[in-house]
């Protein structure tokens, strides 16, 4: 049986060396490393920068602490594919902080059905120009830090949901966060559940788009299960032929009204249904009796514009 002295216990517990060169820097140091959890671990806690090369990766890290950005040298060439850590994600992430800019996430899938580029557990989150296509999940919250919010701003889900074994997932989830915002991004192709689910008792979704043409046993374009205030405006919704639910496309306390609902805004938004689209449906259903504001919509034939539940 082989002994461990002291000196090799250490060595073994050590963190990765920085490389000559790799697809990871931390740009306050300059250090490369070959996989991204060795330059997450470099920070030691502490904040910094981890700049992606361009390429496609199978890899995944766990941030534990800090505020750390995760950003891609050129937007839009930094592919993670399939790469998932902890049973969860590509990027589990519990810091103080987090900013994601310019990755592409795909094919994250796990057992459970809830596999997901991001996995925010802690803290707050900023997401921009980042890419979640063909998996099960984009982003998914825990329910656990309402002091924390979460800000995604001109990014696209795409191919996102319930596949490829028909377990449950959105493509984007959020637990019972501080809040959420979402703004100038692309909803799409969904393949089941909702695009947009929060538990978050403040939302925004501003100048985005939810395009269910080409979706298959969708869901609501957004749902608040427990009631939200907030605001969600100036967007544009496509409804599917091929849904799974196809009566209300925004729906406010469908679950529970354990939030306060009185007073979200729902204005300025365009709304119609694909030709081949063979109901009615209605644009804002509530669960709850609170006063909402709905006004200056845009809404196609076949469209109601608000039904109690």
């Amino acid at each position: 049986m082989m002994r461990f002295t002291i000196a090799m216990v250490a060595l073994i517990a050590a963190p990765a060396a920085a490389q000559r060169s790799g697809p990871f820097t931390v740009l306050e140091t300059g250090d490369r490393f070959l996989r991204l959890q060795d330059a997450v671990n470099a920070l030691d806690g502490g904040d910094g920068t981890v700049q992606i090369a361009p390429g496609t990766y199978r890899d995944c890290a766990v941030q534990q602490a800090g505020m750390v950005a995760f950003v891609a040298r050129t937007r839009g060439t930094v592919i993670f594919e399939g790469g998932i850590c902890e049973g969860k994600a590509t990027l589990v992430l519990r810091g103080r902080a987090t900013h994601v800019e310019g990755l592409t996430f795909t094919q994250t899938f796990v057992d459970d059905g809830n596999g997901a580029g991001i996995r925010i557990e802690k803290g707050d989150l900023t997401v921009r120009s980042a890419i979640f296509v063909d998996a099960q999940s984009g982003i998914v919250s825990s329910n656990d830090d309402r002091s924390s919010t979460i800000s995604i701003d001109r990014s696209t889900f795409a191919g996102l949901g319930k596949h490829p074994d028909g377990n449950g997932s959105h493509s984007v989830y959020i637990g019972r966060y501080g809040g959420l915002r979402v703004t100038n991004s692309r909803f799409e192709r969904g393949t089941g559940g909702h695009y947009l689910k929060s538990r978050a008792p403040r939302i925004e979704v501003l100048g985005s788009s939810f395009d269910d043409s080409r979706g298959r046993d969708t869901n609501y374009m957004i749902d608040v299960p427990e009631g939200a205030v907030g605001r969600i405006a100036g967007n544009t919704f496509v409804n599917g032929a091929d849904k799974e639910n196809y009566g209300t496309m925004i729906a406010v306390a469908a679950e529970s009204r354990r939030q306060p609902s009185a007073g979200l805004t729902i204005e300025h938004n365009r709304a119609w249904l694909v030709p081949a689209f063979p109901w009615s449906t209605t644009f804002v259903g509530s669960w709850t009796e609170e006063p909402l504001v709905i006004r200056d919509n845009a809404l196609g034939s076949g469209i109601k514009a608000f039904k109690q539940r």
